[in-house]
């Protein structure tokens, strides 16, 4: 699959290219504007992004560590098909920091939890607004807010980076996921359901609720695989 043209994107002359066409391709790779599949040409982002191959070169490299591109020496990258190991290993590691999250939060005093909550609430009005929009891209990003959120409240924002490096698999399968039947409202209701268990500090609802929310998307990914084949590999 050849690479499409990105849309026009414009570099921060000041800061460095790198992180810039880095952060670019790994967007439209998680949004899957960049499908599984589709060759990426050196030159050709270069001449896109403006810049000289050694930054798009360098992005590559990255991807390659997180696992969106397969880089063939002196023949070709590729987008990565969607490994469904990578993605549970993924969703392991995404649980067992969340469920801890989630725990702390509902035991946190009155006032903790009584700040947090509304800012929640707001995130989760967000991505109404984006499903209502049938902006899917907005609904993610308000989704990922969602959580940062909690792991910023819980004192732990820095495993944000951790787990957006580990999570470029499961992200894609659920972004596949996500036009299902209802799919968009279970997640706010799931979202609803985490808040107000944090709510009543009953730490117990609140990891019930996070374990069936991140359960969803992996329950179905054969049905996930049969709608997209060539997207994802074992």
């Amino acid at each position: 699959m050849p690479v499409p043209a990105l849309p026009p994107f414009r570099l921060d002359r000041t800061r460095q290219a790198t992180p810039q066409v880095f952060e670019r391709l790994r967007e439209a790779i998680l949004t899957l504007e960049l499908a599984p599949g589709t060759l990426l040409s050196r030159a050709e982002l270069a001449a896109s992004f403006g810049v000289s191959q050694t930054p798009v070169r360098e992005a590559l490299i990255k991807l390659g560590e997180e696992g969106l591109v397969d880089i063939f020496p002196q023949h070709a990258t590729v987008v990565s098909r969607i490994g469904l190991t990578a993605a549970r290993q993924a969703h392991f590691l995404r649980r067992a920091i969340e469920l801890e999250v989630v725990a702390t939060l509902a035991g946190q005093d009155a006032e903790a939890v009584a700040t947090l909550v509304p800012v929640l609430h707001t995130l989760i009005a967000q991505q109404q607004q984006a499903m209502q929009a049938g902006d899917a891209a907005q609904f993610v990003r308000a989704d990922r807010a969602f959580h940062e959120a909690m792991l910023a409240a819980a004192g732990v924002a820095e495993l944000a980076e951790l787990v957006r490096q580990r999570s470029g698999q499961v992200d894609r399968l659920r972004l596949l996921h996500l036009p299902a039947q209802g799919k968009m409202q279970a997640i706010l209701a799931d979202h609803a359901r985490i808040v107000t268990a944090i709510a009543a500090r009953d730490t117990s609802a609140a990891q019930q609720a996070l374990r069936d929310h991140l359960s969803g998307t992996l329950l179905v990914a054969d049905a996930i695989r049969q709608r997209h084949p060539g997207y994802i590999t074992d």
